[in-house]
């Protein structure tokens, strides 16, 4: 079997990667064992030396690996290019903040002396998406690495040649060889991955259904895991906002990446007083937005991953349309080469349409009536989803309020779009999965906290 990566651009074939055999990935596995062995003993200083080597190398080669994933998924490359820096910043700061995150706490007890020790537990699975092809490794390997362990790399099929891309640059880092390694596999070969006794731990970015499979199987079998998963994000508008800022930050969370994330804003939810005001705010965004050739730096908008997907879109649409859903803008498949869908626009959108309950994976603006400020809150916790969401309102202490206590949410934002940083935690709650990535609660995911006691 080839894994085969086709440009959405055009739908022509790029390359195809010949599927390794269950004894090649065996092979792999204790490669990566012996590796992990000395690996594991290396300082931390060593450890981020190597790492920013990393991160040096990122940012070198920005653009050229800014290329490679626009034209394996489609982002619009200055998109590619920025992920590329955010990959350099994420190890940068796990090499200078992992010594401090990792070191021994003493506790004050009875014994003479107690403490925590923060040990690696050695081989982590990584099942990653397509869709940030370079940033949802980084996060993971980054600070697994320097926790002492290694990693492997289950990449999705449509990107093998991120994923090979990535695996040289941490031997051209200076990683040892198999500190981090691909896996040119499908998913019908995961189970045996994680069945492999060597393998400790998995973390895993994609749909529900799939986090639902793999945790069950690494369950079974006690091994951790980490989900980050699907999102219906809920944006709130509330009275008091300030619209244009709101539209801004309403439209850059919804479109980055051709509205292909999880934690992309996907249904905005406003009070009555404001709706038409934020419709027509909105219509005229989304009508100024260029769609093209993702590697040129002036489109907004570039292909869907693959037709299958952008497809599926479609049907989501139109199924809510005859709901009563209204299209404002787009919601046509156009006549032309690759996977392409029109930023599109769906007003008077309420509960039991698909635009409410699912997740729509692409450019497509949800606007849903509320009532009042309470009414926004029920409509916005009204879903299976709970990984990010915002609130607009100038009342400062009253969006802190609502954000802490009200929003069913793994991350909230008070007038700003919800996206991932290294120095705060990122993850849902409910069925957008659980455990963190990033920050010093990222990299304790994957370590054995020891507490140490000497009488």
């Amino acid at each position: 079997m080839n894994l085969i990566s086709i440009n959405p651009t055009n739908n022509k074939i790029l390359e195809s990667h010949k599927e390794i055999s269950k004894n090649s990935i065996n092979q792999i596995i204790n490669s990566s064992y012996n590796t992990y062995l000395e690996w594991r003993n290396k300082s931390i200083s060593y450890r981020s030396k190597k790492m920013k080597n990393l991160a040096k190398l990122l940012k070198q080669r920005k653009e050229e690996l800014g290329v490679l994933m626009t034209q394996e998924m489609g982002k619009p490359i200055n998109q590619s290019i920025a992920e590329a820096e955010k990959c350099a910043w994420v190890c940068e700061y796990y090499a200078d903040n992992a010594g401090q995150f990792l070191s021994k706490k003493e506790i004050s007890t009875d014994s003479k002396k107690s403490f925590i020790s923060f040990q690696p537990i050695g081989l982590v699975l990584a099942i990653m998406p397509w869709n940030f092809p370079f940033w949802q490794v980084f996060r993971f390997a980054s600070p697994t690495l320097m926790a002492g362990n290694v990693g492997i790399l289950k990449h999705a099929s449509n990107v093998q040649g991120c994923a090979k891309e990535i695996e040289k640059l941490f031997l051209e880092a200076g990683f040892p060889d198999n500190a981090f390694s691909n896996l040119v596999i499908g998913s019908n070969k995961v189970s045996n991955v994680i069945n492999n006794p060597l393998v400790k731990a998995v973390t895993l970015t994609g749909s529900t259904p799939a986090g639902k499979s793999v945790a069950s199987l690494a369950g079974s079998l006690l091994k951790k895991t980490v989900l980050e998963l699907g999102g219906n994000d809920p944006y709130i508008i509330l009275e008091d906002a300030d619209l244009n800022n709101a539209a801004e930050s309403c439209i850059a969370g919804r479109m980055l990446n051709t509205g292909q994330s999880c934690i992309a804003a996907k249904r905005f939810i406003v009070v009555k007083s404001r709706l038409n005001d934020f419709i027509d705010k909105i219509e005229q965004k989304i009508n100024n937005m260029k769609m093209g050739d993702p590697l040129d730096s002036t489109i907004d908008i570039g292909p869907m991953v693959n037709t299958d997907a952008r497809d599926e879109l479609h049907q989501q649409v139109l199924m809510s349309i005859e709901k009563g859903a209204i299209l404002r803008s787009g919601g046509n498949i156009p006549e032309i080469e690759g996977s392409f869908y029109p930023p599109t626009l769906l007003t008077n959108v309420r509960p039991g349409m698909s635009a409410f309950d699912d997740e729509l994976f692409g450019p497509v603006a949800v606007i849903i009536s509320a009532e009042d400020e309470d009414h926004a809150i029920e409509l916005a916790n009204k879903t299976n989803y709970g990984l990010g969401a915002a609130i607009f309102t100038r009342d400062l202490d009253k969006g802190e309020k609502i954000a802490i206590n009200e929003l069913e949410a793994g991350s909230c934002s008070v007038n700003d779009f919800v996206k991932s940083d290294p120095r705060l935690p990122f993850g849902g709650i409910k069925e957008s999965g659980y455990g963190r990535e990033l920050s010093e609660y990222g990299i304790l995911e994957f370590v054995n906290i020891k507490s140490v006691v000497i009488q």
